[in-house]
């Protein structure tokens, strides 16, 4: 007896998927065209996820205001004699304090989206590996600057007046939008190796607190013990604001500026790929 078997022919309009393909496919790496529009595809999400939870903007417009006036008001008299006096320090370190506090959050969010399953959705796409951990970073520019903006607007409110002008003032935020979206990338790679939002909320709290007060931001350096004068010589989070200093009080690029330019373009060549890693190996 003789056995024939007989090839079912595939439904008319489908057409048979070779695996080795959509492997091809899936593991092939995008341009960089193609990673920049899937990132600013990111990008708008998370400003849509802005707009739908407004409650993510109280950070930025609360704590500005709020500090700004307590720190001047509390410790303006006892640092420098007057709230006048004490602007011209305290301005540039609650910018400094404001945006590290604002991009703590960036590495919340993307732990709370990966704990929810959203991720799991993107490892099935042939997108880039940055551009889900690039994208909310992007949106969260706006935060930076709204808070940026607003503690400028509090201290003038309160008898600031930057002697850099316009131009100062402008250089002076776009700087602390630049070392925000630079330190964002340190959360971001802890948000993917914590094992839960609140881990890494507690874990950012660690790093912020000692970075942002064991710094230049509300005291001068020099009336420090020694011991404690050196550790803020050498913050980065110190030569940030400095470099503010020097471009809202006077509006001069100087080498201080330099040195917050090169820190962050450090912060990021180091930090960026490991989130990337990390992200790669949980995906």
């Amino acid at each position: 007896m003789t056995t024939t078997t007989t090839a079912t022919p595939a439904p008319l309009g489908s057409r048979r998927v070779d695996p080795s393909a959509v492997v091809a496919r899936t593991t092939s790496h995008p341009s960089f065209q193609e990673t920049w529009v899937q990132t600013l595809a990111m990008a708008w999400r998370g400003l849509k996820k802005m707009r739908r939870k407004p409650e993510q903007f109280f950070d930025v417009l609360i704590q500005p205001l709020l500090f700004t006036a307590m720190f001047a008001f509390i410790f303006g008299g006892a640092i420098s004699g007057s709230v006048s006096d004490y602007l011209p320090v305290l301005i540039p370190g609650i910018l400094a304090q404001t945006a590290m506090t604002v991009c703590m959050a960036t590495g919340v969010q993307l732990r709370e989206d990966m704990d929810k399953g959203v991720f799991d959705r993107f490892k099935s796409l042939p997108i880039a590996r940055i551009a889900p951990l690039a994208g909310p970073m992007i949106a969260d520019l706006i935060r930076y600057g709204i808070a940026s903006v607003l503690t400028v607007a509090t201290g003038l409110a309160i008898g600031y007046r930057p002697g850099g002008g316009v131009l100062g003032c402008v250089g002076g935020v776009a700087l602390t939008v630049v070392a925000g979206w630079s330190l964002a990338w340190i959360f971001t790679w802890l948000g993917t190796i914590a094992r839960s939002a609140q881990s890494v909320q507690g874990i950012s709290m660690m790093i912020m607190f000692p970075l942002t007060f064991l710094s230049n931001a509300f005291v001068p350096a020099d009336t420090l013990p020694d011991w404690l004068e050196a550790f803020v010589k050498v913050n980065p989070v110190s030569h940030v604001v400095s470099a503010v200093r020097d471009l809202l009080n006077d509006g001069a690029v100087t080498g201080e500026v330099g040195w917050a330019v090169f820190g962050c373009a450090v912060v990021v060549a180091i930090f960026a790929p490991l989130a990337v890693r990390s992200y790669s190996r949980k995906m």
